[in-house]
């Protein structure tokens, strides 16, 4: 069993160590190649216009992490074209079909590019050319390979000419379409084998060479070589799957989500709210279902307060199963006296009236941390999307206080924690200010928060959210809050979502933990807001255009109505951004994406 993924930088220490072992591919299965090509890999990843491709590597491994073979695919945008630099399974693995996963990813990579198709050199299958006999069997298994895919030689050039008089074994070149059933213009086909000869061999040919081969283009279109080894009506292997592995995003449920169930008459914040959008994301092909593990709360003390993490583990321990605290005294708060009655206390630790604390308020709160940092293990893992799907939200829990449905920061505990390996962005898009994240990141500066939100003369929590609160000390200018108006439409929120995106792409983050809510919906009981279905599939996408590891977790959004959908179109705009194009899946209303 192996796995393929997408290997986008090296700052990563699992990426780090995929790029090593790829190196080390490189040495082996291809001997003559020059040490500096091999160690100049980090760079094309992060670095694309230096080579003046971009660099696409993939790689296939074993569920423990061991690297089993590699794909490294190079992409000109503006010809729209592909071209395949190497591919190689690594020794001893070789045929057990690792080659092949790794091509068909690499085709439904250049498909989802909008190419033209791929272009590659493979060594010829005619003795005239290939005087070697065993060398000569190893080429023509690799062309039978290929035509199954339609891929053949391109006809009646002088590609294949030696470099240098008398050379054996030069390599021609192959063209797959992908099965689009394209033409190739010979123009199109000049400028793509330009491109090549000069970017990739300049060192070896000569200006007369290059001129020379790509005046041999000459048929127009271009003319492949006709099928040698497989009858050209037998269509090629059928896709893996309809969203391969490595683009599917890891699904993490609160699984202790509803026993904090509190029964209260108009209390909004209620495991439907989950149903609701699971019901809705079962209809699409983005997610794979993960299992959530548990963490120590040495993580949250991370980010909160040890006395009020110890108070609400010890209240909430001991309330009976059907009883809830609500606070009703709010202290001005003197750290050296403390009210000594729990009741009492709760007020010390909260900022509203109507959060209550439960037996299970604790439990359902730390499974949420347990499914944030879940999450952020797997974006450390490569992954380049998870979704915390979780209640109780989280954002509104300040270093040492609770509120507004909130117990613990969940996007802040998995923002801190990953941290450790670079800067980290947030950005809050619930229709309420995330006032605890900021309170917890206000003095940093490798954490930037962003919110988008109801500005809080009319929007709770009130007392923070203000455009002037830019952050203190270290901190100072690495918080930006974008309060707006009482009614907004999708396209004002998307104007101050462009601001916010800016403001992020100037941070240069290594990861994006996005707090998301959905009650900047029209029709939400919390809100006054009136974006539509359409506004979070455009707002998903802009967050997917940005093409970083994202962490969503799961915020606001009380109408269970319109939750599912919303979140729906959110993750089908999301994935768009970050890969090109969407699936729709089977029963899909189309209607309501327009």
């Amino acid at each position: 069993m192996f796995g393929i993924r997408r290997i986008y930088d090296d700052l990563l220490p699992i990426n780090r160590a995929a790029v090593q072992n790829v190196q080390q591919i490189l040495r082996a299965q291809f001997p003559e190649l020059a040490e500096k090509d091999i160690a100049k890999l980090p760079e094309q990843l992060r670095n694309p216009l230096k080579y003046r491709f971009r660099s696409i590597l993939y790689v296939a491994e074993a569920l423990r992490g061991q690297t089993l073979g590699f794909a490294l695919l190079l992409h000109d945008p503006e010809l729209r074209f592909c071209y395949l630099d190497y591919i190689s399974a690594a020794k001893k693995m070789t045929g057990r079909g690792i080659g092949g996963a790794l091509y068909e990813r690499l085709r439904e990579e250049a498909l989802a590019l909008g190419t033209l198709g791929i272009f590659f050199e493979s060594l010829p299958d005619d003795p005239k050319l290939c005087r070697d006999p065993v060398i000569l069997r190893q080429n023509r298994a690799r062309l039978k390979f290929y035509e199954q895919y339609g891929a053949r030689p391109i006809a009646g050039t002088a590609y294949e000419t030696p470099v240098k008089k008398g050379e054996d074994n030069p390599p021609y070149l192959v063209f797959d379409d992908l099965g689009q059933d394209v033409t190739l213009p010979v123009e199109s086909a000049r400028s793509i084998v330009r491109a090549i000869l000069e970017r990739k061999y300049a060192h070896l040919c000569s200006n007369a060479y290059i001129e020379r081969v790509v005046a041999s283009f000459r048929d127009d279109p271009v003319v492949l070589r006709p099928y040698r080894y497989l009858n050209p009506h037998t269509p090629p292997p059928p896709p893996r799957g309809a969203i391969p592995l490595d683009r599917q995003i890891p699904l993490l449920v609160n699984d202790r989500h509803d026993i904090h169930h509190v029964r209260e008459r108009g209390y909004v914040e209620s495991p439907v709210r989950i149903a609701s959008i699971l019901e809705e994301l079962e209809r699409t092909p983005y997610f794979r279902r993960t299992a959530v593990r548990r963490f120590s709360d040495r993580h949250i003390r991370a980010v909160h307060d040890t006395g009020f993490v110890n108070y609400l583990k010890a209240v909430c321990e001991k309330l009976p199963e059907d009883e809830a605290v609500y606070p009703y005294v709010f202290p001005i708060r003197n750290v050296a006296r403390p009210p000594k009655e729990r009741a009492v206390r709760a007020g010390y630790y909260c900022i509203d009236t109507f959060t209550p604390l439960t037996r299970n308020a604790w439990l359902a709160a730390a499974r949420a941390v347990d499914c944030a940092l879940t999450g952020a293990r797997l974006l450390l893992e490569g992954h380049r999307h998870a979704y915390a799907l979780v209640r109780p939200p989280g954002h509104h829990a300040e270093r040492r206080v609770f509120g507004g449905f909130c117990y613990f920061n969940s996007a802040a505990v998995a923002a801190h924690h990953l941290s450790a390996f670079g800067k980290i962005a947030v950005l809050d898009i619930d229709y309420h200010h995330g006032n605890g994240t900021q309170d917890i990141f206000y003095e940093r500066a490798d954490v930037l928060t962003v919110s988008i939100h109801g500005h809080p003369r009319f929007a709770y929590p009130y007392f923070s959210g203000f455009e002037d609160e830019k952050g203190n000390g270290a901190g100072s200018g690495y918080n930006l809050n974008i309060p707006l108006p009482e009614h907004v439409d999708g396209v004002a929120y998307r104007r101050a979502l462009g601001r916010a995106l800016r403001r992020i792409a100037r941070h240069k983050p290594l990861f994006l933990v996005v707090a998301l809510g959905l009650d900047p919906a029209q029709g939400d009981p919390t809100g006054t807001w009136s974006l539509q279905p359409r506004d979070f599939l455009e707002n998903g996408r802009l967050l997917g255009s940005l093409h970083l590891p994202i962490l969503v977790i799961q915020e606001g959004g009380y109408d269970s109505r319109i939750l599912g959908t919303n979140a729906r179109h959110f993750f089908t705009g999301l994935w768009a951004g970050a890969y090109g194009h969407h699936h729709e899946p089977e029963g899909h209303d189309k209607g309501d994406i327009q």
